[in-house]
């Protein structure tokens, strides 16, 4: 029998609205390859306690994640590096915010082949490795093998930070080579003797050997100390003072069970008062928990 129009459409609006009801809340997460792994877990905890949360993450940079946020394709931009001036000044030409939530501390660490016998270096040499001063390990006491740099692209709110840190307003070697991620640095580097790269600190693994800068090797002390030069803080940035869900999961990555995820992944817990405005927490710092890293 058929229905008619009405019944149809009536039919049509209602199932609808029931596929509406069942899909749940979307959160749209981009930028950083450095925050991305780190962000997936915390949406991962956090999709398992609200079933009725769908949290979307995808890389392409900083630049990349800041823009999308601007753009309106993002809810948040997972960034390796503060907002620069002219995303900022954009932001307001928009009518928008762009509001920093730390959610974790990083240090940059510089990496090379396990066999290589390099241990140190000091800020100067490395960057002439970077600028092409240094081209063989034989240089700085290694063996006579041509120095390979490895850089992150531009894009990358990584490079920013080596960039303004080591090669300080001078032009990166035409020769390095320019990959895309964390990931692909430290494959190259764990597979070619005389390459040298730099990754976060979380992706560090036993197949490379991580080189102290100045005499001091990336740690959670030094970085909370302040004593390893090449350190940063890494943000989730908000067009709009959170709320709802997305409220919800920047309290989640703040909280003392979101800062436990951010000590076994390898990078440094913040302190409940750095967050302040953005954190619900009971009792104590954030990243106090027993067992903690």
């Amino acid at each position: 029998m058929l229905l008619p129009k009405n019944a149809l459409c009536i039919g049509i609006i209602l199932s609808l609205l029931f596929s509406l009801a069942w899909a749940g809340e979307r959160i749209a997460i981009q930028g950083s390859t450095t925050v991305l792994p780190l962000v997936q877990i915390l949406a991962e905890k956090y999709m398992e306690k609200h079933p009725e949360v769908d949290i979307s993450v995808s890389g392409g940079g900083s630049g990349v994640g800041i823009t999308a946020l601007l753009d309106g394709i993002t809810d948040i931009a997972m960034s390796s590096r503060e907002a620069k001036e002219k995303e900022v000044a954009e932001a307001r030409a928009r009518g928008k915010d762009l509001i920093p939530v730390v959610i974790a501390y990083d240090a940059i660490a510089v990496i090379v082949h396990p066999e290589n016998p390099i241990d140190t270096l000091s800020l100067e040499n490395l960057r002439r490795i970077y600028t092409g001063d240094i081209r063989s390990w034989k240089d700085l006491g290694g063996p006579p093998v041509p120095v390979v740099p490895i850089s992150r692209e531009f894009a990358s709110g990584t490079f920013e930070v080596f960039n303004r840190v080591i090669l300080r307003g001078e032009e990166l070697t035409p020769s390095a080579l320019m990959l895309v991620s964390n990931l692909t640095i430290l494959q190259e580097v764990s597979s070619s003797p005389g390459c040298i790269g730099y990754v976060g600190l979380g992706y560090v693994r036993e197949k490379v050997k991580v080189v102290a800068l100045e005499g001091v090797l990336p740690t959670k002390e030094s970085v909370r100390l302040g004593k390893y030069p090449l350190s940063r803080p890494l943000y989730l940035y908000l067009a709009r003072p959170p709320e709802g869900s997305v409220g919800d999961f920047i309290a989640f990555a703040l909280s003392e069970e979101g800062q436990y995820i951010v000590a076994e992944e390898g990078f440094i817990p913040v302190r409940a008062e750095e967050n302040r405005d953005f954190l619900v927490v009971e009792g104590g710092d954030a990243h106090e928990k027993p067992g903690n890293p």
